[in-house]
């Protein structure tokens, strides 16, 4: 019995031993878990639970240089689901297929599958605010709407072509908006719920917000009144002419900045879907390449001054055609120009005058200039879909290639390519690299990330050849074939251009791209602009009828915008009897008394106010009236 007793114990007592160690094991097992492994097991249970909605991030701010807003993001959110959460599926499909506007069969499909969360794409996403108010007011159960924005282009179609336009998901695809997609996408959030294996919340887990971030704002070298004012008159010319697609360009030569670039017809990059993908993957000042006539002829001209070939007052005589190695090249005025000197020569936009400077120089050195003045490569301009245009290989270049390229048939360029070139002829003869990008910014605290400096790419002529051009160019418009984009009181210099259009190696009748490119002031030029009409219908289709008196519009009003004040010390016009205006400069009458006015014969006065003294004159001293117009007197008693 006592054997018995004591076997009992030790059984006992091993057991208890056993029990206690397992006990402490336990114990360790669930300290282990617990202050070990807890938050990793907690993590992997939250992830089981939740259920993520992504909200995407804010696209940065496009900015013009001034700081005015171009491109910035609307609230437009999206629908989610969840589709366990969902009671009656088919009422709630039919709501969604009339709010979204797909069929009842699509929406059934997207409330009824058998995942965390659905998002319904396209037609769930970026909702009009009507769309979601409905959504709002009906409330259903497992139809939630999350963040989400558009991209808002607030001068619609104007700057599209530079601008471009993004995806559905926000993804830049064209424009500044692809190039510069890194920096304007912002990363993405979601919002977090919690919900058990059926679908039902978790009432003791609260839902989770995490924000997504918003994209770098970017400025561009863009000046939106000088852009607006661009597209306006692009479109008023449209509206007359009606020609084929017109281009404009404006740019400071002293450093490569875009001011405005526009192609008509023009799109609206929220509504691209609307459009053939021509018109908006075609941006014509940097894709469009064509013989560029005799806007070339600047090229030419100071080729020929850097080289020293001729001097402004030597004389030549245009009979009106050069017979080239056996071909007779006409002048484009018949008859011919006559006798006149080399700066007569560019001001009448003289054929023959031009093939004589080219053969001067000789082809080796002619396309010297063309190579350093960048023709027949990429300018680099930050913008997608750049040509590079065409140009005659030197082995290939003949008498005749020679005297045509001298005045611009031939050889093909893009618009960039020209404006470049003809900012170095006038800027002290550097050639910069043009660009549309200014600075990049953090959102909300401003700080600056990135800016664009100017990168001058190489010398092309020298400052007293450029000297010269200025010059030249100031008397084609106050003397020659640009007199219709003379501008009392700024110093305009300029060149005209008609190019004969080729298809198949063709030339077209009565088919032309007519242009001007215009600059200012001629002292110190701080903007170029550039205009093509292509096939401008009901006129002559000469660049100074047609492209001049448009340029002369838009530098009269972009040159106030720039703050650049009128010159008294220009080129006097020379006038055309019947066809100019001539202007008289306006005495100082302030102080004088009403009879101690002087007699006028080409102008009259209007009084205004009681009273025997001029007190304010309009327009005001030094200033010009036109023949036959009024200058207006403001009397008072002192």
């Amino acid at each position: 019995m006592n054997d018995f007793i004591l076997i009992m114990q030790k059984r006992l007592k091993f057991l208890m031993v056993l029990f206690s160690l397992l006990i402490i094991v336990l114990i360790f097992r669930l300290a282990f878990v617990q202050f070990v492994n807890g938050s990793d097991i907690t993590d992997k249970a939250y992830a089981l639970w939740s259920r993520n909605i992504p909200v995407e991030g804010q696209r940065g701010i496009i900015y013009d240089r001034n700081g005015k807003p171009i491109v910035n993001n609307k609230l437009s959110p999206s629908v989610a689901l969840i589709p366990r959460q969902i009671e009656n599926k088919e009422e709630v499909a039919s709501f969604l297929s009339d709010v979204l506007e797909v069929s009842y069969e699509e929406a059934y499909k997207h409330v009824s599958k058998h995942v965390s969360v659905e998002l319904i794409k396209p037609e769930g996403r970026k909702l009009s605010l009507e769309q979601a108010k409905r959504i709002i007011d009906k409330n259903y159960r497992g139809v939630y709407l999350v963040g989400d924005t558009t991209r808002n282009y607030l001068y619609n179609d104007y700057l599209a072509h530079v601008l471009g336009f993004v995806g559905i998901d926000n993804q830049g695809i064209t424009g500044i908006e692809y190039i510069y997609d890194d920096y304007l996408m912002g990363n993405s959030g979601s919002s977090k719920y919690f919900t058990d294996a059926k679908g039902n919340a978790l009432s003791q887990l609260y839902g989770l917000y995490e924000a997504p971030t918003k994209g770098m704002d970017i400025y561009l070298t863009i000046d939106m009144d000088i852009q607006i004012l661009l597209e306006r008159v692009l479109e008023n010319t449209n509206a007359r002419y009606n020609p084929d697609q017109i281009l404009g360009l404006a740019m400071n030569p002293k450093n490569g900045e875009i001011l405005a670039m526009a192609s008509y017809p023009s799109y609206n990059p929220t509504e691209y879907q609307k459009y053939d993908q021509e018109i908006y993957n075609r941006n014509l000042p940097i894709w469009m390449s064509y013989e560029p006539g005799s806007t070339f002829k600047i090229v030419t001209y100071s080729a020929g001054i850097e080289e020293g070939v001729f001097e402004l007052d030597e004389h030549f005589y245009d009979p009106g055609y050069t017979i080239v190695d056996g071909t007779r090249i006409k002048d484009w005025k018949a008859g011919g120009h006559g006798d006149q000197t080399f700066l007569e020569v560019i001001q009448n936009s003289c054929n023959p005058g031009f093939m004589e400077i080219g053969r001067r120089l000789g082809a080796e050195n002619l396309f010297k200039y063309i190579d350093l003045y960048g023709f027949g490569k990429k300018t680099g301009i930050d913008l997608l879909g750049e040509s590079k245009g065409i140009v005659f290989d030197l082995e290939d270049v003949g008498p005749v290639e020679l005297a045509t390229s001298s005045f611009g048939q031939g050889n093909s360029v893009t618009p960039i390519q020209l404006v470049t070139a003809v900012s170095a002829a006038i800027n002290g003869g550097i050639l910069y690299q043009p660009y549309v990008l200014k600075e990049i910014r953090m959102p909300i605290t401003n700080d600056l990330i990135y800016e664009k400096k100017k990168n001058a790419v190489r010398r092309v002529i020298s400052e007293e050849t450029s000297d010269v051009m200025r010059y030249a160019l100031e008397s084609v418009v106050a003397k020659g074939t640009g007199r219709n984009a003379f501008i009392d009181g700024y110093r305009v210099g300029g060149k005209t251009g008609t190019a004969q259009k080729a298809v198949d190696g063709v030339y077209l009748d009565n088919n032309y791209i007519v242009s001007f490119i215009g600059a200012a002031p001629m002292n110190d030029p701080q903007i170029v602009v550039y205009v093509a009409i292509d096939n401008p219908k009901n006129t002559i289709q000469y660049g100074g009828v047609v492209a001049a008196p448009i340029v002369k519009e838009i530098l009269q009003e972009a040159l106030p915008i720039l703050g650049i004040p009128k010159q008294a010390d220009q080129i006097e016009k020379e006038l055309r009897w019947g066809w100019d205006t001539k202007y008289y400069t306006v005495p100082n009458l302030i102080g004088l008394k009403r009879k101690e006015l002087p007699p006028v014969y080409y102008y009259k006065y209007e009084f205004f106010g009681e009273g025997n003294v001029v007190k304010y004159q309009s327009p005001r001293p030094g200033e010009k009236v036109t023949e036959g117009g009024t200058i207006l007197i403001y009397l008072s008693r002192e």
